[in-house]
């Protein structure tokens, strides 16, 4: 892989709090910064699409994503989204050929100490160059099939539906 495209959708991932009481917005990407500070040595190129908690991502947000990638030329597609729609989008997004897609997020904002966000990020990265062509997610240290997976709120992670 010479070229990763990377859109963004918000989600937990770029969220940032103000106060104990969970007031927050959803800020800038991160990955593009988390990159950078790894070191990768691809090329990569962030479109920043959407700014939005998953719970209010909608279809046609989710035809704009469509949209958007299809139009791309890079063949290799990492998707940051917040884990609540994770897997409804990632099945509209099973229509587009011919790309690899993998969607990631995290279950804490990346600016949290501790948060899982550069170990998803990682393991999508690893994703999106061996995977073969289709949309897949990358949580909790594995790849998913988006058709056989779903999120348990209660546990806060990803298992097999």
């Amino acid at each position: 892989m010479e070229s990763l495209l990377i859109v963004t959708t918000g989600g937990t991932i770029d969220k940032i709090y103000f106060d104990a009481k969970s007031d927050y917005q959803v800020g800038d990407p991160q990955i593009g910064r988390i990159l950078e500070d790894l070191g990768v040595a691809f090329r990569f190129r962030v479109i920043a699409l959407l700014r939005k908690d998953s719970l209010f991502i909608d279809q046609a947000d989710r035809e704009l994503m469509r949209a958007t990638i299809e139009a791309q030329p890079e063949s290799h597609v990492l998707i940051t989204h917040g884990t609540d729609s994770m897997v409804e989008t990632a099945k509209v997004l099973a229509a587009i050929p011919d790309k690899v897609i993998v969607l990631t997020g995290a279950l804490n904002p990346a600016r949290f100490e501790g948060s899982d966000a550069e170990f998803n990020i990682g393991c999508a990265v690893g994703a999106v160059q061996s995977q073969r062509p289709g949309v897949y997610i990358a949580m909790n240290g594995r790849i998913w099939d988006p058709a056989n997976v779903r999120k348990n709120v209660e546990a806060n992670r990803f298992e097999a539906s």
